[in-house]
């Protein structure tokens, strides 16, 4: 069964390995860089246009670039590749085209979406939506019945409270306490979380 993934990166390695996991024996790379030959010991033998036949998995960080390959690729299947040391409720919905890592939990009731990562250790409790592309980092615990927006970043350790709803288009920087409601998009730091200005956002 072979799989094409799009980004030979580091996140493109861990995805590698979770697709060996889950029983893919035929995988090949895709990337822009000229000069990357491999990835993991896996040949890239294209660029981002150039997928041969097979299933498809963008592997990608930028929220909006996995969303513009994905939607490039809609015509593809895009599978789910989850961890077997992961830990997902039988409920949970899941989308096209998401990763879900070794120690993340997903708990009842939760629903993922499109393209999104789910990464190490991270946590999803019960009855949270997770918007298409987002990105739970490393480490990161969402609480119960939290909303995460489309193409929303949230943070290494970051942690949201319960019943909070994030907007599409943050980012909720690392160490990160999420205590209400987020309402504008923009980049948000600190314990509880404050809106950066847009001319110190600038220049950091």
């Amino acid at each position: 069964m072979r799989l094409v993934i799009i980004g030979a990166s580091g996140h493109g390695r861990v995805v590698a390995d979770i697709a060996r996991l889950n029983g893919y024996d035929d995988i090949v790379f895709l990337d822009d860089n000229e000069n990357v030959v491999e990835c993991s010991g896996y040949p890239v033998v294209g660029k981002s246009t150039d997928a041969p036949d097979g299933e498809v998995f963008i592997a990608i960080g930028n929220s909006r670039i996995r969303k513009m390959l994905s939607e490039r690729y809609a015509d593809r299947v895009q599978p789910v590749l989850c961890h077997p040391k992961a830990i997902i409720a039988a409920d949970v919905t899941i989308g096209k085209g998401p990763v879900v890592m070794a120690g993340a939990v997903i708990n009842p009731g939760a629903a993922i979406g499109a393209g999104v990562i789910v990464n190490t250790s991270s946590s999803i409790d019960h009855d949270c939506v997770i918007g298409d592309y987002a990105h739970i980092s490393v480490g990161a615990h969402l609480s119960g019945s939290v909303i995460v927006g489309n193409e929303t970043w949230i943070g290494a350790g970051a942690v949201v409270s319960n019943n909070v709803t994030i907007c599409g288009g943050c980012i909720i920087g690392a160490g990160g306490a999420v205590i209400r409601n987020i309402d504008a998009p923009g980049t948000y730091v600190g314990v509880p979380v404050r809106k950066l200005s847009e001319s110190r956002a600038q220049t950091e």
